[in-house]
């Protein structure tokens, strides 16, 4: 069970975007995420006539490492550490490790 998920509240703990809160657009392996409006970069991209690409410089997000985002905690207002507990009825959830307060309702 991954704790930071797609669609997930993070912020980011370390890097240029330091602070800088995003929703996780997916995950692109399992150590690394695609986050909204994080790591962007600009990238130089040739034309391509045949799939109707035109050139230019196109800004676009980069993925950052899974250890370099915090799930965002609403309560708190500041990133938090996350914990997975299973429950009496045997489901997985999870939970930030300030509060104990559980993520998946």
């Amino acid at each position: 069970m991954n704790k930071i998920r797609k669609g997930d509240e993070v912020v980011v703990l370390t890097g240029k975007d330091r602070g800088r809160r995003g929703t996780v657009l997916r995950r692109v392996s399992d150590e690394r995420l695609l986050v909204e409006g994080v790591n962007r970069v600009k990238k130089h991209m040739r034309p391509n006539p045949l799939k109707g690409e035109v050139g230019g410089i196109v800004e676009k997000e980069m993925p950052i490492h899974v250890s370099n985002v915090a799930l965002f905690n609403h309560t708190t207002q500041k990133g938090d550490r996350v914990g997975i507990k299973v429950l009496e009825d045997g489901r997985k959830v999870r939970f930030f490790k300030s509060n104990g307060e559980m993520v998946d309702a």
